[in-house]
């Protein structure tokens, strides 16, 4: 079965009922929001017209409105959202001001329900807008050193503005000690690490070194081990850390949506809010975020477009003065920028109103069933059943043997979309999921079934 199999992958399948605080604030101002909300909504909002969770305020922010018995105010604004996630490396030794380590663009369109997340290269080397051209993640540097108005997050703002020409409406700033506290008080998550870290450079709280190693598989980690998975560059570049971070981020949204979870938040709501409100720093209020999670509950995981900007859009330089940065190709750039933000329209009808939804990107994936079992005909009829539910089954056969005790789908290739479809389908756990070796299969998904295979009868 090696030829199958490198290791466990699953996928979640925990509903999204919070896309848009992640999609919004990451991860930080997400929990922030849902362990407030929880203890807040028993008797906070009994009337119409208040602001919950900022005192004196006796009248909702812009794009907020609210109606009487309403748990949650609602998004009145029909503009993209976009914000500015910076995360940075503040200690406790320093007083600033510092680089942004971390940079990710995060969109929700209210109108399409659409949602985006771009990461950016911190060496990614720009023109700074008032200064000269320099990595982008010193534009929140020279921010704070000189006083710019709104500090280093609106530097930061106007630099992504000025180079990506996508419009932020709000920033975000968390430091790292932030994400570590909120990361343990939801208990730690749950990440599968594809290939073996060995940093024996990673940086601790001294300047010195804190030797990191991760074996490959699934791990569950605290707050500090959570951040070193996400901050470390292996033997990798910036690109790779950043789809790490994303996957980071999936990860926490599915442990802060599960249900078991938010009766402990609610308990721990005003300690969690106090620890992360001093490490925060926004121009969004509260009643905005809690509209955003609002409207957000109709958000689909797969409507949901990730990008990186990596080595395909940008060219190694080094610079006069010997520093390695990265020079953006400003046409693949574009394109992807605009795979994350834009959606391509589909005139739907509702009544007599047209609406604009969008179309998601085509995933083709190829699949195989084997039969792992002695039951005659069990890959057969497997496969009839997925292609009628749509799926592009091009091979059926046996395993390489019929003992399987457990159904496995192995990914040949990542085909996420494709992967879900089958899980739902076939009602598995998404612990069926596993890594292939295989990597130039003629199949992107394998399905091995196993003796705990029954055909779903709808």
């Amino acid at each position: 079965m090696t030829k199958y199999i490198a290791a466990r992958h699953r996928r979640s399948s925990v509903p999204t009922l919070v896309v848009g605080l992640l999609v919004l604030l990451l991860v930080v101002i997400g929990v922030v929001v849902l362990a407030f909300l929880l203890s807040w909504v028993r008797g906070s909002m009994a009337m119409p017209g208040i602001s919950p969770g900022l005192p004196g305020n006796t009248q909702p922010s812009e794009n907020v409105t609210y109606s009487f018995g309403q748990l949650l105010p609602t998004w009145a604004g029909t503009d993209r959202v976009t914000v500015l996630l910076l995360g940075v490396d503040e200690r406790s030794q320093e007083s600033g001001p510092w680089r942004t380590d971390t940079i990710m663009l995060l969109t929700l369109d209210p109108i399409s329900r659409q949602a985006g997340v771009l990461s950016i290269p911190r060496d990614l080397w720009v023109p700074i807008p008032g200064y000269s051209d320099g990595r982008i993640n010193t534009a929140h540097f020279l921010g704070d050193l000189y006083n710019y108005p709104g500090g280093g997050p609106a530097l930061a703002a106007e630099t992504v503005e000025y180079n990506l020409g996508i419009p932020i409406d709000y920033t975000v700033r968390v430091n790292f000690q932030a994400f570590v506290a909120m990361v343990d008080q939801i208990g730690g998550i749950d990440v599968y690490v594809e290939t073996p870290i060995d940093d024996p450079l990673y940086p601790d709280y001294s300047y010195g070194y804190d030797p990191l190693h991760i074996e490959a598989g699934w791990h569950h980690f605290d707050g500090e081990m959570a951040l070193k998975y996400a901050r470390t560059r292996h033997a990798n570049s910036d690109f790779d850390r950043a789809r790490r971070q994303q996957q980071v981020m999936m990860a926490i949204l599915d442990r802060v949506t599960s249900y078991e979870l938010l009766p402990e938040l609610a308990r721990t709501a005003p300690e969690l809010y106090k620890t992360l409100s001093s490490s925060v720093l926004t121009d969004m209020a509260l009643d905005q975020l809690l509209a955003l999670g609002n409207l957000a509950i109709d958000v689909d995981r797969e409507a949901i477009r990730f990008g990186v900007i990596d080595q395909t859009c940008t060219q190694p330089w080094m610079t006069p003065e010997g520093a390695q940065v990265l020079v953006p190709l400003r046409d693949c750039m574009r394109e992807l920028r605009d795979y994350v933000f834009q959606a391509t329209p589909l005139e739907t009808t509702t009544g007599e109103e047209a609406v604009t939804v969008p179309t998601p990107t085509p995933e083709v994936a190829t699949v195989a069933v084997l039969n792992g079992t002695a039951r005659a005909g069990l890959a057969s009829s497997a496969a009839d059943y997925l292609r009628a539910q749509g799926f592009d089954v091009v091979h059926v056969g046996n395993a390489d043997r019929q003992d399987y005790a457990s159904t496995l789908i192995v990914i040949n290739h990542d085909k996420p979309v494709t992967t879900n479809g089958v899980v739902r389908s076939l009602s598995l756990q998404p612990t069926a999921v596993v890594q292939g070796q295989d990597t130039e299969s003629a199949y992107d998904i394998v399905v091995v079934l196993g003796q705990d295979f029954e055909l779903p009868q709808s």
